[in-house]
Parts: C-alpha cells; sequence; structure tokens
C-alpha cells in the first residue's frame, strides 16, 4: 500500500479536541461514552416480536430518550442494496435522518454514515453540508467515514469495486482536501491525483464551528487503521475474535494498542467504540431465554442477498471486509448472531461487569443495539444505568 499523503499544505487543521467547550470535548469527560447504533433500515433476522422498525418517528423519539438521558453519540449503518437485499422492505438514509435530528436533540453527538467513494462525492458539495449541519446542530454533527466493501453497491452506482487499500487513499484525499475547504481563508484550487473532481477558487463559508466536524471511521484493516488513525476523532471497531464476548476480551487489547498507538504518530488521541447488542433481564436466566428465543425464531430469508449464507442483509455478497473475519475463525468462539458486533447478554450486574471489562481493555464507548429498541431501552435506564453510575463508568 502506498503511504498515506502528509497533511497538505495550508492553514492547520483544528479538531474539536482542540477546543474545550466544543460539543466532542464535553462528550469525552465521561469515562467511558454511551450512544446508539440505530436500526434506519428494516432489520428482519428473527421472528421474535419486536416494537424496533425503520422509520424516522420511532428512531428520532429513541434518539431524543438518549439524549435526555446523557448519551454521548447516536449513528446508524447506511446500506445500498439491490430489491431483494434488505431483511425486511425499506431502509433510510442515514447521512438525512441524522443530520435532521438536529432539530429535536440539545446535546447528543449526531453521526452520518456516509459512503465517500459513491457517485463520487464532490468535496464542495460535502464541505458545504458539512459546514451547514455543522452550524445547524452547534457543533454537534459528524461524518461516520465509509468507502465501501461490496461490489454490488459500487456496481449499483456505476463503478467496479475499488481495490481495498486504493479506497482509503482516494479518500484520504478527499478528507484533506476537505480539511483545507473548512480552514482556508482563501479560494482554493485542486487537481484531484486519485478522484475524478478538481477544484477552481472553491470557498467554503461559513466555516465549522469547531475546526470541523466530528470524524468517525469502522475499520479493521491495516489501510484502513492508518487512514482512520490520521483523520477519526473515534475509531468504530470490531472484535478481532468475533462475537463472544470472551473471545473479544481476549483479541482487543492489541488491537486497540495499535490503533491508538499509531493515532499517537500522528499527533493525537483516537477514541475507541464498539457496537454490542446487550440483551439483559433481571436475572441471568431470563436474560439466557431471551437470547435463546431470539435465535430460536432466527429466520432464513431468501433472495439473493442470502443465497451464500442464508441469512442477513450484512452476509451473501461478495465483500473484501476484513473487519469481520474473526466470526469465520474456528478458534474463537461464537455467539447466537443475534446482531451487533459482540453480544452482552445477562443479567444488568453480568452486563455492567462486561461492560467494565470492554472498558479495561481499552474501550473507550459503546455503540449500542436492541433486539427491541424500545424494550431492552426501557430495561437499560431502569436497571443498567445506575449500574454504570455506581461503578464510575458514568458521571
Amino acid at each position: 500500500m502506498t503511504a498515506l499523503a502528509e497533511d497538505r499544505a495550508g492553514p492547520p487543521l483544528r479538531r474539536q479536541t482542540d477546543y474545550p467547550d466544543s460539543p466532542l470535548s464535553r462528550a469525552l469527560k465521561q469515562p467511558l461514552l454511551l450512544g446508539l447504533f440505530l436500526n434506519l433500515q428494516d432489520i428482519r433476522f428473527s421472528d421474535l416480536p419486536t416494537s424496533s422498525t425503520w422509520t424516522f418517528d420511532y428512531n428520532a423519539e429513541l434518539v431524543k430518550r438518549a439524549d435526555a438521558l446523557g448519551f454521548e453519540i447516536a449513528f446508524s449503518r447506511t446500506q445500498w442494496l439491490p430489491k431483494g437485499g434488505y431483511d425486511g422492505d425499506a431502509s433510510l438514509d442515514a447521512f438525512v435522518a441524522l443530520g435532521a435530528m438536529a432539530a429535536v436533540t440539545k446535546n447528543i453527538l449526531l453521526i452520518s454514515t456516509i459512503h465517500v467513494l459513491y457517485g463520487p462525492w464532490h468535496p464542495l458539495h460535502l464541505g458545504k453540508l458539512g459546514a451547514t449541519l455543522d452550524h445547524i446542530s452547534r457543533g454537534r454533527w459528524g461524518i461516520n467515514i465509509v468507502t465501501g466493501h461490496r461490489a454490488v453497491e459500487h456496481e449499483m452506482f456505476g463503478r467496479q469495486r475499488i481495490e481495498h487499500d486504493k479506497r482509503y487513499l482516494m479518500a484520504d484525499e478527499l478528507f484533506d482536501v476537505l480539511g483545507r475547504l473548512w480552514s482556508e481563508d482563501e479560494n482554493y484550487s485542486y487537481e484531484g491525483r486519485l478522484n475524478p473532481w478538481r477544484l477552481h477558487d472553491a470557498w467554503i463559508t461559513p466555516k465549522p464551528l469547531y475546526g470541523r466536524p466530528i470524524l468517525v471511521n469502522a475499520t479493521g484493516s491495516p489501510a484502513g487503521i492508518d487512514f482512520a488513525a490520521k483523520h477519526s476523532d473515534m475509531v468504530f471497531i470490531t472484535s478481532p475474535g468475533g462475537s463472544h464476548i470472551d473471545s473479544a476480551l481476549a483479541t482487543l487489547p492489541p488491537h486497540i494498542a495499535a490503533i491508538k498507538d499509531r493515532a499517537r504518530a500522528f499527533g493525537h488521541e483516537a477514541k475507541t467504540l464498539i457496537n454490542p447488542i446487550i440483551v439483559s433481564r433481571d436475572t441471568e436466566a431470563e436474560a439466557q431465554a431471551y437470547a435463546q428465543a431470539i435465535h430460536d425464531n432466527k429466520t432464513v430469508l431468501a433472495g439473493p442477498a442470502f443465497a451464500a449464507h442464508g441469512k442477513g442483509s450484512n452476509q451473501g455478497y461478495d465483500s473484501d471486509a476484513h473487519a469481520w473475519r474473526g466470526r469465520a475463525d474456528a478458534a474463537h468462539k461464537q455467539g447466537l448472531g443475534l446482531g451487533g458486533n459482540i453480544e452482552i447478554i445477562g443479567s444488568p450486574e453480568q452486563v455492567v461487569d462486561k461492560i467494565a471489562a470492554l472498558h479495561a481493555v481499552g474501550i473507550d464507548g459503546l455503540q449500542i443495539n436492541f433486539y427491541d429498541f424500545k424494550a431492552d431501552f426501557d430495561h437499560f435506564e431502569e436497571r443498567i444505568l445506575p449500574l454504570l453510575k455506581q461503578r464510575g463508568l458514568r458521571l
């Protein structure tokens, strides 16, 4: 892989962490960040009844509730799949949906997932839209940077899938240029080297309130980690050991250390986020029974998306993603396939013990997934959140 470019000439680009009063700096005062990983698409991998739905109103209510409880972050996946590719019938765009939630929230960080190489995006478009949402949200909006790992998605936009490492070089050039647009005090011209765009006397105003919008990157490959270490404030990681909590705890420490060390080489501290599904009830037996019921009612779906694996919109299409390879390693324990990157199952006390263990190995925040978002969030608020505060994981 060709090395990432050094920061291109221009005014120093400041991050939100350079401003003590920025939304991100305020959020990072928490020992453990809490967030929601929303389902803005119809996830139906089990027939066990759930209130969860893709609709904007349902998810906006969840985010408003999380905001009121002091959660720091909300974001969601976005996928571009052909007909028959989703579990259910509908999928909202996370860029638009999370941006729209700025109007109904006060403090929570709203991170829009954007496939930055599809189309492709012109940096002027993304720069202007980003600065606008930054001002609407008063600095609470950011981008979850995705370069696209499925061939079928690139093909939907009329392109062949770009080679894995080259995608990160293209994204690196894009975000270097965006950094210039968000910081330059004069017109800026640039000829794309890896990307098919150019700028002549380009100008973005107003500038973002705190240097630039918050940047997040979900990754697991060396090329992705290099990109995230350079650009991202928070790195959304997966467990190298698969979804079982024991294997996750065993394999995460060197993975986290490598990411944080690489970020320090670029001159800043990166925070790590991970996406657990939390399945909890008042007792361990009740929680295990709930998890087993979700598993026992798993649906085998038809159609091209599921031909290879039989279920789930994350499976079946050709992918060159590195982050999920731990699930194919027989040396690791695997979970029940309940969703999320890792599974946390148990009584409230057991859930908090597992969360504390993740924090101890270097996880800075959780982007939580629930099977039934409304009912399970009720349980989390009433039974788990107070214990997190008692353990010193939340202020």
